[in-house]
Formats: structure tokens, sequence, C-alpha cells
């Protein structure tokens, strides 16, 4: 693999590099043993049924069946819905049959379905097995970092889950070209999110190269990446566990995953579910005199600029999204808890906020009539 931009995480139980750069396909075994990998090695591949079609992944695939001599490879239908206790199960069970052991690696190529399925699947079979992300769209970039793996469960979103580091974080940007636009207009919320809670010089280097980004050039793309992992990064490095710091992270996410509940897993991409609940908790700080109102319609601006969302396309319950953000992971004694931003660059943890001030937040990104 080419690497264009590499980083090092160092997390309290690991550390790993994310590495971002081309040719992946061609180059997938030598990348991995770099990493502790070798072709004796048992190794499941988990994607999903549009990756394992591109020509890119097919390429990737032959190059490690030419080399790995223990080698499964499964995909999972695309979409939330496949982030599953039974997808889960149906993955131990082809490991298990197979005779993989703990010296199993297990490789998620994909989005950030894929990387939490897979990621949990390798924290917990065997009591944990290595794995490596391979993220394919410009969302997971996201979620591939920070060892945070999960299972949805019907009442919630990533209810069921573990910290598990991976090996290494891979990114080929030539994948990010054959993207859907919807796909790559959403991967874009988490980098928004990132320069507003952390980095005010990546909130101006947005707004330079949103030609560059719109135009999928490679070299503009690979920059984007590096500078948000870097962000994702350093926060990881400082509050592995969200004890903390880390749970700034989730500034957008309390409202996003209430919506993406309420609404279906499927009908909004998260990063759109993202990009609404970022609008709805600035809607919020601006009424608790954390930030100003302009501050709210400026990046309300960037979002539609990006062609990103900024109001539900139908109507929720509000008291619905109320009850499932008092059960939010990140809640505290069932209080409503959520990230509000203070500046650019600059968020908080705010614990104990008003229901009625939630629910004006709401109103503010409901359906326009």
């Amino acid at each position: 693999m080419n690497g264009i931009h590499e980083l090092r995480v160092q997390a309290s139980s690991g550390s790993y590099v994310i590495r971002i750069g081309n040719g992946l396909p061609e180059t997938i075994d030598k990348t991995l043993e770099e990493f502790g990998w070798s072709k004796k090695t048992p190794t499941m591949v988990i994607t999903d049924d549009t990756v394992a079609a591109l020509p890119w992944f097919q390429q990737l695939r032959s190059t490690l069946e030419m080399s790995c001599t223990r080698m499964i490879a499964a995909a999972i239908p695309a979409g939330e819905q496949s982030k599953s206790l039974e997808e889960a199960a149906r993955f131990y069970d082809l490991a298990y049959t197979a005779g993989f052991d703990r010296d199993t690696w297990i490789l998620a190529i994909g989005g950030g379905v894929v990387g939490d399925l897979a990621g949990f699947v390798a924290a917990t079979y065997m009591r944990g097995v290595s794995f490596v992300q391979i993220p394919t769209t410009l969302l997971a970039h996201d979620s591939s970092i920070g060892g945070k793996v999960a299972v949805n469960h019907p009442k919630g979103k990533n209810i069921i889950g573990a910290f598990h580091q991976p090996r290494a974080v891979l990114y080929d940007v030539s994948t990010l070209q054959t993207l859907p636009e919807r796909e790559f207009r959403s991967g874009l919320a988490e980098a928004v999110k990132h320069a507003l809670i952390a980095d005010v010089s990546l909130w101006q280097w947005l707004a330079e190269h949103h030609a560059g980004i719109r135009e999928r050039n490679l070299d503009v793309l690979a920059e984007l990446l590096y500078r948000s992992c870097k962000v994702k990064a350093g926060i990881v490095e400082r509050d592995e566990k969200e004890t903390n710091e880390r749970a700034l992270l989730n500034f957008g996410h309390t409202f996003g995953h209430a919506f993406e509940t309420l609404l279906g897993y499927g009908t909004l991409t998260h990063g759109e579910a993202v990009s609404i609940g970022m609008v709805a908790a600035l809607a919020l700080g601006a009424l608790l005199n954390e930030h100003s109102q302009s501050l709210k319609e400026e990046v309300e601006n960037v979002l539609t600029s990006l062609s990103l969302p900024v109001r539900l396309p139908i109507p929720i319950d509000a008291n619905e999204a109320i009850e499932l953000m008092r059960k939010d992971k990140k809640a505290r004694a069932e209080q409503l808890t959520f990230i509000l931003l203070q500046e650019i660059g600059k968020a908080a943890i705010r614990i104990g906020v008003p229901i009625d001030s939630a629910k004006v937040a709401l109103q503010a990104v409901a359906k326009e009539r």
C-alpha cells in the first residue's frame, strides 16, 4: 500500500497505525505482514454485498486467496439492519465450524456497519481475536478509530458492544471514488463534527477546500481524512474508555441516534442523522446560552452547502425521542445528557438538560411544512 499519510494511535490497551494511501488490493498480504499477520493465519473477511461486488474488493480478495492458506469470506446485506446479534452469530458459526482459534484475524472491509459488526465479532469470539479495519466509506473514518464496536438492539442503537482496538486501520482513498453521492456526502458529517468540537483549523480548511472535496480529488480527500482522523485519534489517546473527553465525539449523536431508531434504521444514513442531530444540539445550545444563534446559523449554512440535511424528512413523536435520549448510553441516571458547542473548536458535556428545552430543540429540526 502506497502510504500518503500515516499516524499512530497510542491507546492504553495498545497502539496501532492508521495508514491512508492507495493500491491496497495488490499489496494486502504484504501490508498485513507488517502488522504481524502471516500466510498461515486463520483469516475471516467480513464485508457487505455492495462492497463484495466492487472490482476493488474482488482484486483484494484474489490477492488474499493466493497467499492465505486458511481464509473465509462472507458478506452481510448492506445497511444498519445487519448490525445484529443474529448476524454476529452467523460469523461465530462460520469461524467455529472452520476450526478457527484464538490466532484468528478478522478483516472488516466496508463502511461503519461492517466495521462495528466485525469488530464486535472479533471482540467476543474466543474472548477476543485480532482484527483490522479497512474502511471503504468516508463516514467510516470516524467509526474505524477508537475501538468502539457494537451491534444494535431493537430498542436502541449500539446497546450491545465492547471496546476492542484494531491491529491497524488501512484506508485506501480510491474506494471513495465509487461511493454513491448520498453516501459520500453523509461521510462529511463526521469531519464537520471533528472540526466543530476540537479543531478550528480543520473548520477553516473545510471552507477553503470544499471544491476539491466535492470533486473527490484524491489528494484533498487524503488530507481531509488525515486531519479528521488526527482529531479522533488524539481524543481516543487521552480517553480510551469514554470516561470524560471522548464523550465530546458524541456531538450530534444523542439526537441523531434517537432519529435513526424512531425513523427505522435505513431511513436516514448515520451521517444524515448526525447532521440533523448537530443542528438540534446547536438549537439547544443557543437556547441555553452556550453560544450565539449566529453560530447555529453558520454551521447550518455549511452543512447545507455540503448537501447534508438539516431537517427531519418526516415527523417524529417528541416524547418518544426524549425517552430514547434518557436511555442513551451517555445519559447519567436517565438525565438528559448532551454535548453542546461553546465556540468553533470547543465543546462541553451538559448533564441534566431540562426536557422542555430538548423539546424546543426538536422543534427546530422538525419536518418543514
